[in-house]
Parts: structure tokens; sequence; C-alpha cells
């Protein structure tokens, strides 16, 4: 018993020497950086480039789905002037082939959206992940111990979006 008497002031010494720069890492100020990742996705030569390919892609269809909606409301509008001389069977059939065509538009329109934004959706995801590569390496160039991508607020002093989008563009 006495023999761990007598190493108990070298190991509370130890045990001192080796508390003390964890405390003070502990104590250290934190260093933050925040990025706007709406900037990213809007700003970047890559986000850019993204959209006019998806506008691209898209324009003819686009363009195709404008010209049904046209020949609906032409054909929807005949419909309404000619319909008090029309026979009862050619009204019905008329109005059979208006709600038809009224439900291939809406189709072709949901259709397009849900296309338009998987596509946008890829491209957000495929700089999202070059993005956050580079925040990464900026973090650690930076010693910066945490990097926030939301906030109320945040000063323009730990915003490092502008040497995000500098890399993004390279």
């Amino acid at each position: 018993m006495l023999k761990n008497l007598k190493a108990l002031p070298g190991t509370l010494l130890l045990a001192a020497l080796c508390a003390a720069p964890l405390a003070q890492a502990q104590n250290a100020p934190s260093r933050i950086g925040f990025v706007f990742t709406e900037r990213l996705m809007t700003e970047s030569k890559m986000a850019k480039a993204a959209d006019a390919k998806i506008q691209a892609e898209f324009s003819k269809r686009q363009k195709t789905n404008e010209e049904m909606v046209t020949k609906f409301k032409q054909m929807s509008e005949k419909f309404d002037a000619d319909a008090p001389r029309l026979t009862d069977i050619e009204r019905t059939r008329r109005a059979r082939e208006l709600f038809d065509m009224e439900k291939d538009v809406q189709r072709m329109n949901r259709e397009f959206q849900e296309d338009l934004m998987q596509r946008k959706s890829e491209e957000r995801a495929a700089i999202a992940t070059k993005a956050f590569k580079l925040i990464e390496q900026i973090a650690e160039q930076e010693k910066l111990d945490a990097v926030l991508q939301e906030a109320a607020w945040s000063s323009p002093r730990i915003d490092i979006t502008d040497k995000i989008l500098k890399q993004l563009d390279k």
C-alpha cells in the first residue's frame, strides 16, 4: 500500500501535465466558417452551365407543351362559340374531345415539370458534391472547426462563399 502512495504524487503530476494542453485546446476559440450554398447553386460557372444545358434540353418540349395549351384554348373557345348551334350528339362528342385533350395537356405539363425538376436536382447534386469537397479542403487549410451552411445571420468575417465560388469556377 505504501508503494502505491509513493507513486501517487508522480502520477498526479503526469496527469496534470497531460491535461494542461487538453484544457488549453478546449478553451481556445473555435474557428467557424459560413457558406451560402444557394449562391453556389446560382452564381457559379458550373451552375450557369447546368442551367443552359437544361434549358437547351427542355426547350423543345416546353415549346410543344405551349403549342398544345394554345391549341386547347382555341378549340375550347371555338366549342363555346359553336355550342348553341350544335346537335346534342356533336356537342357531347366535342366536349369529350376537349376533356381528353385537357387531360393530355395536364399530363404533359406534369411530366414536363417532373422531368425538369429531376434534371435540376441531378445537376444541383453534382455541384453540391464538388462544392462540399472544396468546403472541406478550405476548412482544413484555414483550420476551421466548423462550416455552417444555414444561419439566421452570419458575419461577413466568417463567410467563405467567395473562396468556394472561385475554386468551383476553376
